[in-house]
């Protein structure tokens, strides 16, 4: 079990490496208006917080199932 442990944090933490990349290089390199910018920022931040709440709840999960 602990091994799945180790590779699903890394698949969590790659998938945060991307989503940097790829949601905030474009928002500080782009060259749309102002309001675009904003959006696109919140549309990632929205994912931030929706992957942050799955490896929250998978932490929770499978420290539940390492204690039994």
């Amino acid at each position: 079990m602990k091994a799945v442990k180790v590779i699903v944090d890394i698949v969590f933490v790659s998938l945060f490496l991307l989503i940097t990349f790829f949601g905030i290089g474009p928002i500080l390199i782009a060259d749309g208006s102002d309001r675009e910018r904003l959006i696109a920022f919140l549309v990632v931040l929205l994912i931030y917080a929706i992957w942050f709440i799955l490896l929250t709840l998978w932490r929770r999960k499978s420290k539940e199932m390492l204690s039994r």
